[in-house]
């Protein structure tokens, strides 16, 4: 309660594992909430990190919006029915349109894995780690029209390890989120957060991710090779390399750097213990976990057999 009125009524949009220990964790202090928006079901089976939330929805007996397209104006409709007084949205790959952004009269508010205005735009972890970056953060904010350019209302900065992969990182991420949230929902409710406009002109963009992006250049350097990796690495559909038209995903691997008297780029050198030793531009890639098109995963090993073959004759087919 506030001032005697009904605590304000949350509309929560999320899919993926973030924003579930997010709500998770609002729902154990007792927030109020109009409804719960996800993917439908067949999207969500093709989304990279998706989580159910039909357990959750029925438990707490909040309603579930499963949605392919959020702004449609059914949708629209639906979420006025719903009549939030604010909207978070957190795990949630699709903009808000501006009929959606003008209901909740408290705004909406988000969250991106970056340190806005730096790295907006998609798969921000991922592009972190695949540049050798060594810290990222997490920033809440208003959200506008426009992509990743709303006023901010907290940051947090995360470094990342060496060992840090998409997983653990976005692991971070939530943590930084659910920290964020806690000291701040109270005056987000009240209408009097605080907030700042970002620096525009120093922001960078990043691209969209596809499957077929994964596809590794040997001719790179074992290090940034093994950031390739651990940015690709589950849950998303991870980096890979072709042989005899057969693709071979890299779940796991390690920089092993060394030399590779003179063997050229992408051939697979000798198996040390479980680790199968690959040569690169410029060092050696120890492949750790790795996968067969279409078969189980196996250690890196069990790749035993390909000792003097060349990973990456062939990419593989497209995904």
């Amino acid at each position: 309660m506030t001032d005697g009125l009904p605590a304000p009524r949350v509309l929560f949009v999320g899919a993926v594992g973030e924003g579930r220990r997010c709500l998770d964790a609002m729902i154990a202090r007792h927030e109020r909430f109009a409804g719960i928006v996800t993917l439908n079901d067949s999207l969500a089976a093709t989304t990279s990190g998706a989580v159910p939330f039909d357990d959750v929805a029925r438990e707490q007996g909040i309603p579930l919006l499963k949605v392919a397209n959020l702004n449609s104006p059914d949708n629209i409709g639906k979420v006025r029915e719903l009549a939030p007084d604010l909207i978070l949205v957190i795990g949630w790959t699709r903009l808000l349109g501006k009929e959606l952004l003008s209901i909740p009269r408290l705004g909406c508010v988000g969250f991106h894995a970056s340190l806005l205005p730096a790295y907006r735009g998609r798969a921000p972890v991922n592009w972190a780690i695949i540049n050798g970056e060594t810290e990222t953060g997490n920033t809440m904010i208003f959200l506008d029209e426009g992509v990743d350019t709303g006023d901010i209302i907290a940051r947090r900065r995360i470094p990342i390890s060496r060992e840090d992969t998409c997983a653990t990182l976005y692991e971070k991420v939530s943590d930084s989120a659910i920290e964020m949230l806690a000291e701040n929902l109270l005056p987000l409710k009240q209408g009097r957060a605080p907030r700042r406009a970002q620096d525009h002109a120093s922001a960078t963009v990043m691209q969209k991710r596809r499957p077929e992006d994964g596809v590794i250049d040997w001719n790179r350097t074992s290090a940034h090779l093994h950031d390739w990796v651990r940015a690709l690495t589950h849950p998303y559909p991870g980096a890979f390399t072709g042989l005899d038209d057969r693709r071979l995903f890299i779940w796991q691997a390690g920089d092993a750097g060394g030399q590779t008297a003179g063997a050229g780029p992408g051939m697979v050198l000798e198996v040390v213990g479980k680790r199968a030793m690959v040569a690169t531009g410029s060092g050696k890639l120890a492949v750790l976990r790795a996968q067969w098109e279409g078969a189980p995963e196996i250690p890196g090993s069990s790749l035993a057999e390909l000792i003097g073959r060349r990973l990456g004759q062939t990419p593989g087919r497209t995904a």
